[in-house]
Parts: structure tokens; sequence; C-alpha cells
């Protein structure tokens, strides 16, 4: 019997819980609910039109509703957060971690933040407050407080008994961060050592003083690429004056990991790495349009440069013919470098201390792909047409836009990110403005010289 994908499983699953809902089943799909992992029941709803995720969202054990929002992207979440009152909403935030807590919060708006805050007790009240002292992509806003300290000149059996007492660890931990009398961080212990050192052991005698705390400014993306240059699991997380504030653990580093590579998709299309799949027509139509609009503009640019030469396309039909090759092909070329680049940049290979020398080399890449795809192409027109003036026409033209492709590719992204605009979402764009205006250009107006 053929095993079946976990993409197929949640497809037909969704179908069973869909069949139900359409036959008034209510019961049903509860009791299919309830044994499902708040990831899968955030899939369903997010793979469910917006009319049946109501429904849905009522029939999910309230006890796992605080789960299921910390897995629900930022536009489904809005959506379900709508449906719900405050005084729900506080009850459904004291089991919350404070970084999920953070991130929920932020996507509520004022007036509904100001009424869920005023549910919450004085304590829950406070966890959100420091929660949202922090800018949202930082080290500060993704942390979870829920971290253990302890103090250098007692043994490993005080802290062994207070371990005891305490009943239970935070989930993930694999260290304890050793802190002065003014919260001042020192270093980590591993757990490990903790648990394999003799009872009478000082504590200072096992800081791992290598471990770094990270700042509670640093942006998220450079704390995801310090987790993966030292494989870390955990790390804390200080403020200005060195003092613990936190810790930031590798699954919060996933989520990152994984919103940078959506972002890096979905940016690549003009469209929001958040937006909802099942989103209103309306809605989305509009959000798309803009873009389109942007792409609209570009594209008259290049047709304004073609107009230029309307006269030699009049009076030669192969130029109309052969003039959709040349953008094409520096398009293509371009969009091979940008996307290199684009990398380069989210690993931190690329700065101002190397830039110079990746335009160098992918300046020299396109002229050898230009001379090599410029005789091929030469070649073929020549032959095809009986003109070797033609051949050698889109010959230069060809050179000429694979070389500027290359250099595009190169300087966009980096002038992008100077400007504060991300590379992803606008390189695209521009990229292909320039190889379809240097391309049409180089083609329309040599033919223009050579045979007008």
């Amino acid at each position: 019997m053929p095993e079946v994908s976990e993409q197929e499983y949640s497809h037909q699953r969704l179908q069973q819980v869909n069949d139900a809902l359409d036959s008034g089943m209510f019961v049903y799909v509860r009791k299919l609910l309830q044994d499902m992992p708040a990831y899968d029941l955030a899939l369903l709803l997010e793979s469910s039109p917006t009319k049946s995720r109501v429904a849905l969202w009522q029939l999910i054990d309230a006890d796992h509703h605080g789960d299921v929002l910390e897995e629900l992207n930022e536009e489904v979440r809005k959506g379900i957060l709508k449906n719900i009152n405050p005084a729900k909403l506080a009850a459904v935030a004291e089991g919350m971690d404070v970084d999920d807590l953070a991130e929920v919060f932020r996507t509520l708006p004022d007036s509904v933040y100001q009424e869920v805050l005023n549910a919450m007790d004085g304590q829950d009240r406070s966890r959100v407050e420091a929660a949202l002292s922090f800018e949202e992509d930082t080290a500060g806003g993704i942390m979870n407080t829920d971290t253990i300290s302890i103090r250098p000149d007692v043994t490993v059996d005080v802290v062994l008994r207070y371990l005891r007492l305490r009943g239970e660890l935070p989930e993930a931990t694999d260290s304890f961060y050793v802190v002065d009398r003014a919260d001042h961080f020192i270093g980590a212990v591993s757990l490990s050592a903790i648990v394999t050192a003799k009872a009478e052991t000082i504590i200072s005698s096992l800081i791992d003083k290598d471990i770094e705390a990270i700042n509670a400014d640093m942006n998220e993306t450079d704390v995801a690429k310090l987790f993966e240059r030292y494989d870390w699991f955990s790390a804390p997380v200080i403020d200005h004056e060195g003092r613990l504030l936190g810790r930031i653990t590798i699954d919060d580093v996933v989520d990152i990991i994984r919103e940078e590579a959506e972002h890096s998709m979905m940016s690549m299309a003009g469209l929001d790495d958040e937006a909802d799949t099942f989103a209103p027509v309306l809605k989305s139509t509009q959000r798309r349009s803009i873009w389109l609009g942007v792409n609209l503009i570009t594209a008259l640019m290049a047709v304004a440069v073609s107009s230029m030469f309307e006269g030699i396309l009049n009076q030669l039909a192969i130029l109309a013919v052969l003039n959709s090759l040349v953008p094409s092909m520096g398009g293509v070329a371009g969009n091979q470098t940008l996307t290199l680049v684009i990398r380069g940049m989210a690993l931190g290979h690329i700065g101002e201390s190397n830039s110079r020398i990746l335009l160098y080399k992918e300046l020299a890449i396109g002229f050898f792909n230009g001379l090599i795809w410029a005789i091929l192409i030469a070649s073929v027109v020549a032959i095809w047409q009986q003109n070797l003036m033609l051949g050698a026409i889109i010959a230069f033209a060809m050179l000429m836009n694979m070389t500027a492709a290359g250099i595009a590719g190169v300087t966009v992204p980096l002038m992008l990110k100077k400007m504060n605009i991300d590379p992803a979402l606008a390189g695209s764009v521009i990229l292909t403005t320039v190889t379809d205006v240097v391309g049409i250009f180089a083609f329309l107006g040599t033919a223009t010289l050579m045979l007008g």
C-alpha cells in the first residue's frame, strides 16, 4: 500500500473537515480538531476560505486558542482576532509565551489593544508592556523572559534543590545564565555541567565565559546568522548595560529563517509574505494592482524607447520580429546575477569591502556570455536572413545588453540597500527596465545608424 505524503494527508484531512462542516456535523468536526497539534490547526485555518474560519475557530478547544494564534500568519490572525471579544482574548493571552504574546498584540488595532490590556490582570499586563517595549524585528522583540538565572557563588547542590522546588524547566532549556546581584550577565552554565558536577562544586568554576550575549537592539536577521554560525541552541539577551533580559531559543530562529525565505520568494512577485492565500477577491485585487501599476510604468518606458525608432521598424519588419530577443536574453542574465547578489547580501557575504571585486567579476561574466551568445545568434540571423549586417547589429546589441545586465545585477541591489529599500522587492522590476531599455536602444539604435 503506497505511503501518503504529509501534504496529501493534510489535504485529505482538510477535505474531511470541510465535508463535515457542509453537512452540519459540528460535533464530529470538534472531535476531529480536538487531537490536532496547534500547527496543524493553524494550517487548517490558513487553508480554509475566510467564511469557514469563523466556524472552525469556534469548534477548536479554547485551551488551544493561544497556541494556534502563535502559529498563524499575520494576515489570517488579524481576521481571527476581529471576531474575539477583548475579555476572551485576555484569557487566551494568559498561557502564551512573552515573544508570541507580543507578536499577537502588535496585530491588534489600538482601540482593541487597550480594551484587552484593561481586561488583563496586573501581571499579564506587565508582561505585554515589557515585550512591546522593544522593536518588532529585534532580539528584544523575539526573546522570551522565561529563563533561569543563578548566582556564581552558590554550589551545584543549591541549584539542584532550587530546581526541584521549581518543579519544571522552561521549554528548550539547555543552559542556565549566571548573573551578579544587579542582574549583569556573567556567563552560562550548561544543564549537562550542572547534572554531572559534584554537589559541592561552586557555580563560578563551571561558567562558560565564551558564550556571547545578544544585545536586545540587534536585528533578528543578525541573530539568526549568529545561531547559524555558532550552532547555538539558545542565547541570552542583555540590555545596553549588560543586564540579563531573557533568552532566544532555536525555535524562534527557525521561524525567522522561514519568514526570511518566504519574504524573499513573495517579494520577487511584489507580494506581502504575510498575504492570506484565501483573502477576499477585492482585497487581493487591490494589493496586486499596485504592483501591476508599477510594472506598467516601467514597461511604458521600454515602449517609449521603441517608439523612437518607429521609422526603421516600418522599413524593416524583421527588426520588429527580432526586437524582443535582445532584452529577453539580457533580462535572464541580469536576473541570474541579481538573485546571486541578493542571496549573498542576505548571507552577509557581500559588503563595501568586496562589492567592487564582485562587480568586476560579473562584468567579465556578462561580457563573455554576451560574446558567446552574440556570435551564436548573429550566425543564426545572418544565415536565416542572408544578411551579414543584420547579424552584426544583433551581435553588437547582445554584447552590450548582456554586459549591462551583469553590471545592473550587482549595482541595483547594492544601491537599493543603501536607500533602505528591499532589493528583493524592487530589484527585479528595476533590472528588467534597465535590460529592456538598453537592449532595445542598442539594437534599434544600431540598426538605425547602419541600415536607416
